[in-house]
């Protein structure tokens, strides 16, 4: 079993990152032969992934707001007017994750000009569960997020890159 991905763009987030770096940073970080697929349980995969990403230089984002309102407020990382989510949390809270891109764009001191949300596909959970037996169920997914950012695309000013990582 090995990690490939599913991407998709919504308001052209495609157009802004195509000549970026860290395009292939990301995809670098994610697909990394380093990860042991048997240890990524929810919490496990999203701690392994936000180190790697820091090691990058990615730096964890103060709150939009100007006081500390929520802790689940911040956008996780950002990097060069790129912020990312890495979604791995219950579906439920998907539109919190995805609000955080639109709020953080317009109060930020540091703009983002393109949200990244990471997630992983149905596919994906369904494997860690019936290989290592790790429980990933009601967790945000590809297809879910897909499903959300096509109904609500006009309701987003802010360009949203959705990776979903997947098995093959």
């Amino acid at each position: 079993m090995r990690l490939q991905l599913q991407k998709n763009s919504y308001r052209s987030a495609n157009e802004i990152l195509t000549n970026s770096p860290l395009l292939k940073e990301i995809e670098e970080i994610l697909l990394s032969s380093d990860i042991d697929l048997s240890s990524l349980s929810r919490s496990h995969y999203n701690h392994i992934l936000r180190e790697l990403f820091k090691t990058y230089g990615w730096q964890h984002s103060p709150s939009p707001f100007h006081e500390p309102v929520n802790p689940f407020a911040a956008i996780e990382l950002t990097k060069h007017n790129i912020g990312l989510e890495i979604g791995f949390r219950h579906a439920s809270l998907m539109g919190h994750n995805l609000l955080k891109f639109q709020l953080s764009s317009s109060h930020h001191s540091d703009r983002i000009d393109v949200g990244i949300f990471i997630v992983t596909t149905k596919k994906f959970q369904k494997q860690m569960y019936n290989i290592y037996h790790h429980n990933w169920a009601g967790a945000m997914n590809f297809e879910k997020a897909d499903r959300y950012l096509r109904h609500f695309k006009t309701d987003f000013r802010l360009p949203i890159y959705l990776v979903g990582i997947d098995v093959a």
